[in-house]
């Protein structure tokens, strides 16, 4: 079953753009593509934890600013070294002007 989290509101990130959040006790990313389709992910890289809300969105990936690894936010495939382990996605979606995303299994627990 599904819960939803509310993480922000419909016009962030812009298009293009990441913006990072907090959610328990980590770090995800929320990621909106320039043709506007949203995207979540855990908020650190795989290679060295680095956050990717600094990163750069192009083209459908993220690509960390430390060392340039670049992952698919489609699927989170990590698609150029150094990373090399894939990217945890979530699902993420947009009702009435705010943004929810699905933790599933990672969901924080605690307050």
């Amino acid at each position: 079953m599904a819960i939803w989290v509310e993480v922000g509101t419909d016009d962030v990130p812009e298009p293009g753009d990441v913006v990072g959040f907090r959610h328990g006790d980590r770090d995800y990313a929320l990621y909106r593509t320039a043709d506007g389709g949203l995207f979540a992910s855990d908020g650190r890289c795989t290679h060295q934890q680095t956050l990717l809300c600094d990163g750069l969105v192009m083209d459908g990936f993220i690509e960390c600013p430390k060392h340039n690894g670049r992952f698919e936010l489609s699927t989170g495939r990590a698609i150029r070294a150094p990373a090399i382990r894939d990217l945890t996605m979530y699902p993420v979606k947009a009702e009435g002007g705010r943004v929810y995303v699905d933790f599933g299994d990672d969901e924080p627990t605690g307050p």
